[in-house]
């Protein structure tokens, strides 16, 4: 265990979070002097995790930290059903096939912030798959369809007469019968998952878990790039924990002066107040403080050499207009190539549409020169050209 005190370990606890229900009931925990039972679930949706996942993993670290035991649940069973948390309609279900394959991606990278040595990685189908019809209709009956709809979602769905599926009542109810079977001190979660997290307070009571039951920590949700919706990869406003130094790095350096101070607390142990300070004082630039806040982070997923050279070369860019020295060379045997195929060629569009938005918006240029129609051919010679995409994306472009 932690040499730390109570109120030393409450105070790491409470950096960054939403809500603490309840602080003297996590005083009460601590107070037993053993290991915390603390469970946070994801349901393997969506195979990359990318920095908003990451708020949570980091407090999932602080408690290891502390000495605690982290266990990492991924809801291969409930992910199937698709958690309707915040949802306006429901979710299309996952085959197992996805479900397994999305939970491979996970473990493999968790572990970039978690101790893999005190890491618990469980999966619930293990004991939801044998709950069977006599266990799902006790669980069932111990929760009200009335407390279901004092959910905003489904309360709103519910009055806009748009359908609601008896599996997505369940949900809930297989996400508290989780906290039961493990026998949760602590449940980490989402502002979003705030409902299910107190259905889970409910069933240990209902079951009568040992008390006091689970106390429940909610983290924020994490604006994207954009500082309005939040980190998505559908929204394209995200920076994946996967991602080269240099994107990693040109992504965190786009965010607002506003937005990096949220940045600063939820995705680093930087103590970044007195930053703060200085900055509005004046002592300090902004930028140069963003740019230690790009080094931190790109250091944590990768290394800090990566995180050093991603930064002298994020200024030569764009502190010194300058082309990155080392970038991809692509050669063709053709003379001319059409700009929509060359953006798709080089992977810098997944798609034409994609590529002639691009074209479309002015974020495309060769040699310096904007390109914009989307019927211009490039000439190819033996001397590389230049291809710009945005504000990060280089390609150097010759004839064979």
């Amino acid at each position: 265990m932690t040499m730390k005190s109570i109120k030393e370990q409450i105070e790491i606890i409470k950096r960054g979070t939403d809500e603490i229900i309840s602080i003297p009931e996590l005083e009460e925990k601590l107070a037993l002097d053993r290991p915390l039972v603390v469970k946070a679930g994801f349901d393997p949706s969506a195979p990359d995790i990318h920095l908003g996942h990451t708020v949570l993993l980091r407090k999932m670290k602080h408690f290891q930290d502390l000495g605690h035991d982290v266990h990492f649940l991924i809801g291969d069973f409930t992910g199937r059903i698709g958690d309707p948390s915040g949802r306006s309609k429901s979710r299309k279900q996952l085959s197992i096939d996805e479900v397994i394959e999305n939970a491979k991606t996970y473990k493999k990278q968790i572990f970039k912030i978690l101790d893999k040595a005190k890491t618990k990685v469980e999966f619930n189908s293990s004991w939801c798959s044998k709950l069977g019809v006599d266990g799902i209709f006790d669980l069932a009956s111990r929760y009200t369809v009335a407390r279901m709809l004092e959910r905003d979602d489904f309360s709103n769905r519910y009055a806009k007469k748009e359908p609601i599926s008896i599996i997505e009542f369940l949900y809930p109810l297989l996400q508290a019968y989780d906290s039961v079977v493990m026998q949760a001190d602590v449940e980490l979660g989402g502002t979003d998952q705030k409902f299910n997290l107190l259905v889970g307070r409910d069933m240990q009571r209902s079951y009568m878990v040992p008390p006091p039951p689970q106390v429940i920590i909610t983290m924020p949700i994490l604006e994207g790039l954009d500082g309005s919706e939040k980190m998505s990869k559908s929204l394209g406003n995200y920076v994946g924990i996967d991602e080269s130094p240099d994107e990693m790095f040109g992504k965190i350096m786009s965010i607002s002066d506003t937005l990096m101070w949220r940045y600063y607390e939820l995705l680093t142990d930087i103590d970044y107040r007195p930053l703060k300070k200085k900055v509005k004082s004046g002592s300090i630039n902004p930028k140069e403080v963003k740019s230690d806040l790009a080094c931190a982070i790109v250091s944590e997923y990768h290394s800090p050499a990566d995180a050093k050279k991603a930064r002298a070369g994020f200024e030569s860019v764009f502190a010194k207009k300058e082309v990155p020295e080392e970038i991809e060379e692509y050669k063709f045997k053709q003379k001319k190539i059409g700009i929509i195929e060359l953006i798709k060629v080089v992977k810098f569009a997944s798609s034409a549409s994609e590529a002639r938005r691009l074209v479309e918006q002015n974020a495309v240029s060769v040699d310096g020169e904007k390109v914009a129609d989307i019927s211009s051919e490039i000439e190819l010679g033996s001397v590389g050209k230049i291809l710009k995409v945005g504000k990060r994306k280089f390609a150097k472009i010759f004839r064979a």
